[in-house]
């Protein structure tokens, strides 16, 4: 949760362009699309991004547009057979509770699975926990989670 109100943190999450903002510098995450990106059900979004030290192209759509309650974006192109992560945000007092919700599917089957426990599952954790951390600090924990 964090100290500020749930139109100001939506409006963060609304511009594809601050997800570099809250995520690891260590995936070297890039911007590939071009021009202005207006948040809506259908938009594209292309990054560039280097997970394990392998330059990886991710396309995400948004399939789910409910400002300023929710969102969910859906790899279309990427390293996961499937993602889909649903965002929620929740007007608490005078604070915002997000939520990330993410359902996937490596591929490569066995492969894919034994990948899963030696690495992208910590990789995954280690992204999320990122992003809890870089979010507090650009709009302050709740004074309960401090």
């Amino acid at each position: 949760m964090v100290s500020h109100l749930l139109g100001d943190v939506f409006q963060f999450y609304a511009d594809p362009r601050n997800l570099a903002r809250i995520t690891p510098p260590w995936l070297h995450l890039r911007m590939a699309s071009d021009g202005p990106l207006e948040m809506r059900t259908g938009l594209r979004i292309d990054y560039r991004i280097r997970p394990l030290w392998v330059p990886q192209r991710w396309t995400s759509e948004i399939t789910v547009w409910d400002p300023p309650h929710q969102f969910v974006d859906e790899q279309r192109r990427g390293p996961y057979r499937r993602w889909h992560h649903e965002h929620t945000f929740r007007a608490v007092g005078d604070g915002t509770e997000i939520r990330d919700r993410v359902t996937y599917a490596l591929p490569f089957g066995p492969l894919g699975s034994l990948a899963h426990a030696v690495f992208v599952r910590r990789q995954l954790e280690a992204i999320f926990a990122y992003r809890t951390r870089a979010v507090h600090d650009l709009f302050g924990a709740s004074p309960r989670e401090r």
